[in-house]
């Protein structure tokens, strides 16, 4: 599965593509922020974006709601520190498969996206 990395900070984008790479997973890109994450997203076109919910310049329910399109097929795991049931009930009523909240378990991301390979 190819997958693009959205998040602000350069540690947790680091930490995701060394988790991602080390169980098979290709990273094909990386955003710090929501302009960089929707060009990527719509030139990559990758199966899957991790997306954080607080980027510099918006939010990542911005950035899925400029994305999810009809003809825009990739999955999104929005991961945040931002828990409130209000914003993961957003995030998944805009497209989101699922919304893990920061800190989460490694295996749980690894878990997410295995479930998410087998209903491609």
């Amino acid at each position: 599965m190819r997958v693009l990395i959205v998040d602000d900070s350069t540690y947790i984008r680091s930490s995701l593509r060394t988790l991602l790479e080390e169980n098979g997973y290709d990273v094909v890109g990386e955003a710090k922020n929501g302009e960089s994450a929707i060009d990527l997203a719509l030139e990559l076109k990758p199966d899957v974006i991790t997306l954080d919910n607080i980027l510099p310049d918006m939010t990542g329910l911005d950035v899925l709601k400029t994305i999810n399109t009809d003809d825009f097929t990739s999955k999104v795991i929005m991961i945040s520190a931002v828990g409130q049931q209000s914003a993961i009930v957003d995030a998944m009523s805009n497209g989101a498969k699922h919304y893990l909240v920061k800190p989460f378990d490694n295996s749980e991301l690894i878990a997410i996206l295995k479930e998410l390979d087998e209903e491609s």
